[in-house]
């Protein structure tokens, strides 16, 4: 009979929480939306540091849309991927499934523009 060996895996350090004044909590999301950051990306920072969010009486959205910083992720990430494909289509035109990518992302985009009711033209 063949003998199971369980494979341990390493056990994932956690950080202890940091408890942080109201005021040094906003301050912190605000610093890392400066540097072009989501509020899902943010938290998933704060996260790293051991700050959570639970703790804090305000979601980072809610701090964000406070002070006028608000982007909404979904569009931003789309907008990002766009991007990125126009300018590899740019560079290979011959690129046949980044044309056709390029075009499914557009679409993705005018309808998510459409059902959030923000202006097409930007």
């Amino acid at each position: 009979m063949l003998k199971k060996t369980e494979d341990k895996k390493p056990e994932k350090e956690v950080k202890p929480s940091k408890k942080l004044s109201q005021v040094d909590y906003e301050k912190k999301i605000l610093e890392l939306s400066k540097k072009g950051l989501t509020s899902e990306k943010i938290g998933e920072q704060l996260r790293q540091q051991g700050i959570h969010t639970k703790e804090n009486s305000k979601k980072v959205s809610k701090v964000l849309k406070e002070n006028g910083d608000y982007v909404i992720p979904d569009l931003k990430n789309i907008e990002e991927k766009l991007e990125k494909i126009k300018k590899h289509y740019e560079e290979n035109k011959q690129d046949k499934r980044a044309m056709r990518e390029r075009d499914r992302t557009a679409a993705k985009l005018r309808k998510l523009k459409k059902y959030l009711k923000i202006s097409l033209k930007r």
